[in-house]
């Protein structure tokens, strides 16, 4: 997802789910097998819940954490970003994106990618599925685009309609939520949609869309999202956090393994939480089936290529900022964003 800084900013506007007060207060749950030192883990969360959280549900419904002897406290989204709020010290881990990771490390935050529940980009460029005059991204030149106003947005969809033939040129406006509806009715063009959320969602509301995939026109895949850890910690407590992670992967992978029985978890973790229960089962099948498991079948892993890939165009475009505020003058080494040491062995 284009920087979703903010996941907190851009799955906010995403993943919009009506829930009542009791459910922001209902994730502020722990899992109580004492850790052997009694400090709490603290992994916050960048929305309500929704299924970009399962495995972290899953993990709790399911003692993974208490087996391990942690103390897991899951912390209720706020306006703060994820990552600022994990480089500040006020959580051990928290979910971020690929791009939000990107921005904040390269600032100088102290976090570090330690697990990719999703392995492929998760969102679509969508259009009306009735616009016959747009069949393909080269076709959005000269209309507009309903955004949500994050760093690296623009840029993305004009190199994927340049990859098509297309100029790269259109209108845009911010709109943030107000985008799903304003394109819906026919004053946008188009927008970016999470085809786990809101395009299962328009279908539901009878709305469908059509979407262009960045990877289908030769954009750079990205991890839709990301576990993010305050380094420090890590260099601190290196086997719990091995444990924490361990477990945390466990409960991603009974997620792409069984998509069914996940949903109920999240759907048990966090009663009222959905008006829509089936729109659950549909996104994490969905989540399960296309993105969620490496070529070997296994959640969580990362590679250096395809942070290279798609950090590197955030940095070609100059969108990279050092922590003086000035755009970076050199290519940072990918392999220092992430690691895949706190993961069970292939």
């Amino acid at each position: 997802m284009l920087d979703r800084h903010r996941m907190s900013g851009r799955l906010r506007r995403v993943l919009a789910v009506a829930v009542a007060t009791v459910a922001a207060l209902s994730a502020l749950t722990a899992c109580t097998a004492g850790s052997s030192d009694g400090e709490t883990i603290r992994f916050a969360l960048d929305w309500t819940p929704n299924t970009n959280h399962t495995g972290l549900f899953v993990a709790q419904q399911r003692g993974y954490f208490a087996d391990a002897g942690l103390d897991v406290q899951i912390l209720p989204y706020n306006n703060t970003a994820v990552d600022t709020v994990i480089d500040a010290g006020n959580a051990e881990f928290g979910i971020s994106t690929h791009n939000s990771s990107t921005f904040a490390r390269a600032s100088g935050a102290h976090t570090l990618s330690v697990l990719a529940p999703l392995q492929h980009w998760a969102t679509g460029i969508g259009v009306k599925a009735d616009r016959t005059d747009i069949t393909r991204p080269k076709d959005l030149d000269g209309k507009t685009y309903a955004g949500f106003g994050d760093p690296g947005e623009v840029e993305a969809l004009q190199q994927v309609i340049r990859n098509d033939g297309g100029r790269g040129e259109f209108t845009t406006v911010t709109l943030g939520t107000s985008a799903y509806e304003a394109v819906y009715s026919g004053r946008a063009d188009f927008t970016v949609s999470y085809l786990g959320w809101e395009g299962i969602e328009a279908e539901h509301h009878g709305t469908p869309m059509r979407y262009f995939r960045y990877t289908d026109f030769g954009f750079p895949d990205a991890y839709a999202i990301v576990v993010d850890a305050n380094q420090d910690w890590l260099a601190a407590n290196p086997d719990r956090a091995r444990k924490f992670v361990q477990a945390l992967q466990r409960g991603y992978q009974v997620a792409a393994d069984d998509p069914d029985a996940a949903a109920a978890d999240l759907l048990a973790a966090n009663p009222g939480a959905f008006n829509d229960e089936g729109l659950v089962l549909e996104s994490q099948r969905m989540l399960a089936e296309q993105f969620m498991k490496g070529p070997d079948g296994r959640v969580g892993a990362q590679t250096r290529e395809q942070w290279a890939a798609n950090s590197g165009f955030l940095y070609e475009k100059g969108l990279l900022t050092g922590p003086d505020g000035a755009p970076l003058t050199e290519e940072p080494d990918w392999s220092t964003y992430f690691t895949n040491d706190y993961l069970t062995a292939p």
